[in-house]
């Protein structure tokens, strides 16, 4: 059961010492499915790239200029080693994505070198959707988008949720998003 952090609840009276700091926060990994559902799906078009560049340079059905003939290996080859670094540092990244659900706000944490927190007061949500693609629903996971007032693109999603965890968030937030408003 999905048990909000309530370090947050008592803001009557707002001054350095009883603001609840964001340094505090218990961040909660995602699903552990989610990085290596995004490394194999990385892995998986890349590898498909390099196919087709590979069968550019091997078909006799259209005759490419010797020059561009000459260049695909040296292309390929710097296509495998730049997407083996890219999808190397996106795993390691996945892996560094944190969500942290409190009474009154919601945070997601990510970023490998540069580090990115962003925070929504659950007063200022307008609303929540879950997004669910085949690759999710075959894994058990979800996206939680969130909407803030006067956008209408969301705020922020926090992707890799198992799925009971992400309806148990959305449900918590379409309960309560009321609740503090009217307090």
């Amino acid at each position: 059961m999905l048990k909000p952090d309530f370090n947050n609840e008592n803001i009557a009276e707002l001054n350095n010492t009883t603001v609840p700091q964001v340094e505090n926060l218990n961040l909660q990994v995602l699903a552990q499915q989610y990085a290596p559902l995004n490394l194999i799906i990385n892995g998986v078009l890349s590898l498909l790239f390099l196919m087709l560049g590979a069968l550019v340079y091997v078909q006799n059905w259209i005759v490419l200029p010797s020059a561009l003939h000459n260049f695909i290996p040296y292309a390929l080859c710097i296509f495998a080693v730049t997407s083996l670094l890219i999808i190397s540092l996106n795993f390691l990244a996945d892996k560094q994505k944190r969500y942290a659900l409190r009474q009154l706000d919601l945070h997601f944490s990510s970023g490998l070198m540069f580090k990115k927190l962003v925070s929504q007061p659950i007063s200022r949500i307008q609303h929540v959707e879950l997004k669910r693609g085949p690759l999710e629903r075959f894994k058990n996971l979800a996206t939680l988008q969130v909407y803030s007032a006067g956008g209408s693109h969301h705020t922020f999603e926090i992707p890799g949720l198992d799925l009971a965890t992400a309806q148990q968030i959305h449900q918590f937030i379409l309960k309560n998003k009321d609740l503090i408003h009217n307090a």
